[in-house]
């Protein structure tokens, strides 16, 4: 595993943008490698418990912005942050994750994403913290570690945030920083919809997909979207994929909306997710690659 560094405000190799805030740390302590000045960020937090949708949502919108040339910088907390970082790390792509704790290996939180701070730093991202190594999480050091990822990044995506939700405070961040704030709309019976739902009351972007914050972010020779098309191979996968059309599904609604077999359906689902046409959420939940 990498050392852990240190380096002073006054280094050159400092944050640029993390430099220019009020309260920026006198000393960082990090692993792997620190943005570059011409490199482009993009925050993206959430729900520490988010639904099938919420996961689809930062899995796709953090895989695409990294496909176009973005880092995507998040808190590597459970929930939407490990969907962010996993997404890019499943694409070899670059992620930056700032924690509220200390970088040591018994100190991260946390500790079942242990083996993702590796992978972050072995896929050429990066870890910061203001903490020295040995520090414990606190109460306090993970709302406070979100200043640093809203000052590094041009903007800051929220999906799924419950009213009261930390992720808010990086929402917070962003405005007196003059960053962008973008927010993925959710239903209106849920709570975890709460949050973005009330920043776009207040003005945040309310964006549908990685294409919606390219637009506004307006950043020069970022590599174009792809869309990409899902081939069935039979019928059964057909069904399988319009079921999955509108939204992340369980097994069983699957076997309920196709009317196939359940042995049928679940051999269908272990094919299709090994030719990577749709990927498993977790607890039988499934949704388009």
């Amino acid at each position: 595993m990498d050392e852990i560094k240190k380096i002073n405000i006054e280094d050159k190799e400092y944050p640029d943008l993390l430099k220019k805030i009020s309260s920026a740390p006198k000393i960082l302590y990090y692993k792997g490698k620190l943005p570059e000045f011409s490199e482009k960020c993009i925050a993206i937090v959430g729900t520490r418990h988010p639904s099938p949708y919420g996961q689809q949502v930062a899995l796709k919108i953090s895989g695409e912005l990294a496909d176009a040339g973005l880092t995507i910088v998040s808190g590597m907390a459970p929930g939407i942050d490990t969907f962010a970082h996993s997404s890019c790390i499943e694409k070899r792509r670059r992620t930056i994750a700032v924690l509220g704790t200390g970088l040591d290996e018994e100190s991260i939180y946390p500790h079942s994403n242990l083996d993702l701070s590796r992978k972050i730093v072995g896929f050429g991202g990066c870890l910061i913290s203001e903490l020295p190594p040995g520090t414990k999480g606190a109460k306090f050091t993970f709302p406070r570690r979100n200043r640093i990822i809203s000052a590094l990044s041009e903007g800051v995506i929220v999906i799924e945030a419950k009213e009261k939700s930390g992720s808010l405070i990086t929402a917070d961040n962003a405005k007196e920083q003059n960053k962008k704030l973008f927010a993925v709309p959710g239903q209106i019976y849920s709570s975890n919809s709460k949050g973005p739902n009330k920043l776009i009351k207040k003005g945040a972007i309310l964006i549908e997909g990685a294409e919606d914050v390219i637009a506004s972010l307006e950043i020069k020779n970022l590599a174009p979207l792809k869309q990409r098309i899902l081939f069935a191979e039979n019928d059964q996968e057909q069904m399988i994929l319009n079921a999955l059309s509108e939204e992340p599904l369980y097994i069983d609604k699957i076997i309920e909306i196709t009317n196939l077999n359940a042995s049928v359906v679940a051999t269908t689902l272990a094919l299709m997710e090994i030719s990577g046409k749709i990927r498993s959420l977790g607890a039988n939940v499934y949704a388009l690659a």
